[in-house]
């Protein structure tokens, strides 16, 4: 028995001395060649310094080492970008060495082994997406075709709204939010085949948020080269389960729509993204054939990232409008001035609401919905004079570029007058200025830009309108963790009807 206690120790200790050892040489081979870096501990490297928030910890670590920095996270080597000048180099100049996204063992397995768009390779499948994505799916004639789902959604959020007030009760705001957003993305995609059911409605509802939670979750195995096989915290079941219960739910749909299509023949029908999806997937004559897995991935992709990333950026509007009554005041005189108080604000109201439309700015400048952007090197490059290998991931800090001193006048400050008057008046959030990209930059910018524009301004709008928003004290703005910005302790406020007499609806 001491024999082999002894052979586990002699192993053990082999094994630390391998690790230091090749800590040391790799250190040694490319200091001089990477960007600054922090003092990293064996084996985590510097996962140690990411918590508890990361884009937080990571500014933090530019403050001290500069805008552009290296560090290892277990045995995978990452480069951070923090000021737009170095961001608009990974982007824009040296875009094509970083348009992939790196794929996580939780991702991979949800997506059916990344058959999903989100995290396709740039390839050929990927540009046969974007291109369906962009001319098909989220194009403007389409998201015209669902503007009266979106004011259906709205509409029923309003009423919920006005009975509470009514009823003089509380509301978590950010939970009704997502409701909204995951109705009118999941009328989008498969029309009323969940909405008209709360019972089904409620559960995609859980299922998208835990899939979103899980996936934002940090796994050792994604980082820690010999824990790679192993289920350490136990999330293989957990993982099981979710796609289990999306995969039957999604069959079911599926099969209800080419059902559904045998018996309908007429063109006049709105269909909807699937129906889209479906005709793809049998066009013999199209560029590339959709497989089921394809489909079904790509659904998730657009349910994770239209609930919860529109959702969140509407309560942090919100959030930021009741800490500071006098923006408020402004915002409800420009839609009081522009829309009156006997109707609604709709969509076609926005354009004409600019002081609105820099509320939501200026939100998206402080709380990205994406506080980092995510990419993968695919070859070496060089960046500022340092060398990038390939295989490396990289961080663009989106949350501390938008709080960049050098590009922000009182970057902490909820201002946002700075961007209806000034040089910032022009900047849009697209992706075209570095100082802003709470949509990402480039060919794998966030393809939702525009619909997520439009639930977000006139959600808002809408929210501004009606109600007065009664809290105790003020609201408190901690972040929690996770991959969209949310909000530490939900927003829970009491509406108060301001409209008297209340617009119909």
């Amino acid at each position: 028995m001491a024999d082999f206690q002894g052979y586990i120790l002699v192993f053990f200790l082999w094994l630390l001395s391998f690790i230091l050892f090749r800590t040391i040489f790799t250190k040694n081979r490319t200091t001089t060649r990477l960007p600054p870096s922090p003092i990293a501990l064996p084996i985590i490297g510097h996962l140690h310094l990411l918590a508890p928030i990361p884009h937080r910890a990571l500014h933090k670590l530019s403050t001290k080492h500069g805008p552009l920095i290296h560090i290892r996270l277990g045995s995978v080597p990452c480069v951070v970008a923090s000021s737009p000048e170095i961001a608009k180099q990974f982007l824009k100049t040296h875009e094509s060495s970083f348009s992939n996204r790196p794929i996580t063992a939780v991702v991979d397995y949800l997506t059916y082994g990344s058959a999903d768009f989100s995290f396709a390779p740039y390839g050929p499948y990927w540009k046969f997406m974007k291109k369906i994505c962009m001319s098909e799916l989220l194009s403007g004639r389409m998201l015209d075709q669902f503007l009266p789902v979106r004011h259906e959604e709205l509409i029923r959020f309003l009423q919920f709204m006005l009975k509470t007030a009514n009823a003089s009760e509380k509301v978590d705001v950010g939970g009704e939010l997502v409701r909204l957003t995951n109705n009118i993305v999941s009328r989008m995609i498969m029309n009323d085949t969940c909405c008209n059911n709360e019972d089904e409605a409620e559960e995609v509802r859980k299922l998208v948020e835990a899939i979103a939670k899980l996936s934002g979750q940090f796994n050792l195995s994604d980082f820690i080269w010999f824990c790679k096989n192993l289920d350490l915290q136990g999330m293989n079941k957990k993982l099981k389960q979710l796609r289990d219960k999306f995969d039957s739910m999604m069959d079911r749909i599926i099969k209800e729509h080419e059902e559904a299509r045998k018996t309908n023949k007429d063109d006049n029908t709105v269909k909807d993204l699937l129906d889209v999806l479906l005709d793809i997937s049998q066009d013999e004559s199209s560029e590339m054939r959709l497989t089921r897995e394809n489909i079904k991935a790509f659904i998730l992709d657009l349910f994770v990232a239209g609930t919860d990333t529109s959702a969140v950026t509407i309560e942090w509007a919100l959030s930021e409008l009741i800490n500071h009554p006098n923006i408020m005041e402004k915002a409800r005189q420009e839609i009081d001035i522009v829309v009156g108080k006997d109707k609604i604000v709709q969509e076609s109201d926005i354009t004409n609401l600019p002081y609105l439309q820099a509320i939501v700015k200026e939100t998206l400048r402080l709380h990205p919905a994406g506080p980092m952007i995510v990419r993968e090197s695919s070859e070496d490059c060089n960046i500022e004079g340092y060398e990038i290998p390939a295989k490396t991931r990289l961080f663009i800090n989106v949350w501390a570029i938008g709080r960049d001193r050098n590009h922000w006048e009182n970057p902490l400050e909820f201002r946002p007058e700075r961007f209806v008057n000034g040089r910032s008046s022009q900047m849009d959030v697209r992706g075209q200025h570095f100082h802003l990209l709470p949509f990402g930059s480039g060919r794998r910018s966030c393809p939702g830009t525009s619909m997520a524009l439009q639930v977000v301004q006139t959600s808002l709008a809408i929210m501004i309108q009606c109600f007065d928003w009664k809290v105790d004290g003020s609201v408190d703005m901690e972040e929690g963790p996770g991959l969209t910005l949310p909000r530490a302790h939900p927003l829970i406020c009491a509406p108060i009807l301001r409209l008297n007499p209340f617009p119909s609806c």
